[in-house]
C-alpha cells in the first residue's frame, strides 16, 4: 500500500461530482526537473570549474602529485554526492506529484513529505502563459484572481520563479507543454469570459527556450 491509496481518485482529494469529468492527468517528467529546476548542469559545471581551478593551482606551485590526487578525488565525490541527491529530490518531487485537469478547475496535488492538494477553479485563473522548450517539455505558470493566494514557500517548485510577491502556482517539467496548454486553454473558454478562439501565438526565442502567451480570461 503506498500514500496515494487512500485517495478516491488519483491527484483528487475526493470524488468528482456528477457534473465533473477529468480531462487531462499528468506528472512532471524528473529529467526536466533535474535540468531545469534544480540545475544540475550548472552544478555539474561548477564542479568541473573547481577540479580545473585545483589541476592549474597544483601546476602553477609545482604541487606533488599524491596531495593533489586526494584534493580532486575529494572534490569529485562531493560533486558527485551533490549531483546525486539533487537528482533523488527531482525524482521523489516528480513522483509525488499529480497535475489534473478537470472540465471546472486545475488540481495540484504535491509533497514528498506531507501531500497538499491545491485546488484552482477555472473562474479564478486570470491568465497563464506556456513556456515551452526545443525538446517539447515546457512549464505553465497560472497567474490567480486576487481573492486566490497562495504561498510561494509552500508552493515550491511548483510556482513561478522569483514572484514572491504575487506567487502564481506553475506546471513544472511537463513533457508536451503545449498540449496540456491547448486543454487549459480550451476548457477555461468555456467558463470565463474569453476571446472566440484562445490561441497560443509563436514568440521570439531566447537562448533555447520560447514563451508562448496563452489567454485564458481576462489576462492583461
Amino acid at each position: 500500500m503506498n500514500e496515494h491509496e487512500f485517495e478516491p481518485v488519483p491527484g483528487l482529494p475526493e470524488d468528482l461530482p456528477v457534473d465533473e469529468v477529468i480531462l487531462w492527468q499528468g506528472a512532471p517528467d524528473w529529467r526536466v526537473l533535474a535540468r531545469r529546476v534544480f540545475r544540475l548542469r550548472l552544478l555539474g559545471g561548477y564542479f568541473i570549474l573547481l577540479l580545473a581551478v585545483r589541476i592549474s593551482s597544483a601546476l602553477l606551485t609545482g604541487e606533488a602529485l599524491a596531495p593533489t590526487l586526494v584534493s580532486l578525488a575529494l572534490l569529485t565525490g562531493l560533486g558527485l554526492c551533490a549531483a546525486g541527491l539533487f537528482t533523488l529530490y527531482a525524482w521523489l518531487t516528480a513522483r509525488s506529484t499529480l497535475y489534473t485537469v478537470t472540465s471546472k478547475r486545475l488540481v495540484m496535488r504535491f509533497g514528498i513529505a506531507i501531500q497538499l492538494t491545491i485546488n484552482l477553479p477555472f473562474t479564478r485563473i486570470q491568465s497563464a502563459a506556456v513556456r515551452a522548450y526545443r525538446d517539447g517539455s515546457g512549464d505553465i505558470p497560472l497567474v490567480l484572481d486576487d481573492s486566490h493566494r497562495v504561498s510561494y514557500v509552500v508552493m515550491w517548485p511548483h510556482v513561478r520563479p522569483w514572484h514572491f510577491r504575487h506567487p502564481e502556482p506553475m506546471l513544472r517539467g511537463l513533457p508536451d507543454a503545449k498540449s496540456v496548454a491547448e486543454i487549459v486553454a480550451d476548457t477555461a473558454s468555456g467558463i470565463v469570459p474569453a476571446p472566440p478562439e484562445p490561441v497560443i501565438r509563436p514568440a521570439r526565442h531566447a537562448n533555447n527556450r520560447q514563451r508562448v502567451p496563452l489567454t485564458l480570461g481576462e489576462a492583461t
